[in-house]
């Protein structure tokens, strides 16, 4: 079955002899936004806004950036808020499942605290997920678990991250293995036990960050 709302192609191949449902986790299905159908200045049909954290609220819209290469058209987190302990979140709702693998192409254009671009898997709520989030101005990849609003790092890596490029960044979690990627290249990977149940995928940013984000994709995994 391929469903289409705005820039989404859902792809479903549903277990139905084993009984498996959507949240606990549908493998098979898969997703990806280009964005390219979506409206400027709007937030994409099927995702929605959260934040983790202080600060104002995120802003989360289309926009347009003829550099990249998946198309013209972005979506962006450009509210400037230099709030430390702040992370907006924007969830894509139509995907539950415990077992993922995500990439997204990501542009840092500014942020004097932060600028930092992250992939969010089994989100239950805007306090307790996994994200992996690369950081062109500290110039590192890092794997984390928030748990009750609380962020603690699992572990990272250096990696050659600059202002105004764009990089593709790699998630794929399986039971309690995270493997990260950056450019479709193994960089690191990590046991966690934290959340085993599905949950949802999403995009993440941190305090002043202004990031876009383009040809976001997620695939259900047995």
């Amino acid at each position: 079955m391929t469903v289409r709302v705005g820039a989404l192609v859902a792809l479903a191949v549903l277990a139905a002899a084993s009984g498996s449902a959507l949240a606990a986790g549908p493998v098979g299905q898969s997703i990806r936004f280009d964005f390219e159908g979506d409206k400027v200045g709007g937030l994409p049909p099927g995702f929605s806004v959260a934040q983790t954290g202080k600060g104002q609220p995120p802003r989360w819209a289309v926009t347009e950036d003829s550099s990249s290469l998946a198309g013209p058209k972005v979506l962006t987190q450009s509210s400037a808020d230099a709030t430390g302990n702040r992370f907006p979140l924007c969830i894509e709702n139509a995907l539950t499942t415990a077992n993922v693998r995500l990439s997204v192409r990501f542009k840092p254009v500014s942020g004097r605290v932060d600028q930092g671009a992250g992939l969010v898997a089994r989100f239950r709520d805007s306090g307790n997920y996994y994200v992996v989030r690369a950081n062109a101005l500290e110039g590192n990849v890092n794997l984390y678990k928030v748990v009750a609003g609380l962020r603690s790092e699992i572990t990272g890596k250096p990696a050659d991250l600059r202002t105004g490029d764009w990089r593709t960044l790699g998630l794929t979690v399986e039971g309690d293995r995270l493997q990260v990627s950056l450019d479709g290249q193994p960089l690191f990977e990590a046991q966690d036990p934290t959340f085993k149940a599905a949950g949802k995928v999403g995009l993440w940013t941190k305090a002043d960050s202004v990031t876009e984000f383009d040809d976001f994709q997620a695939q259900a995994l047995p």
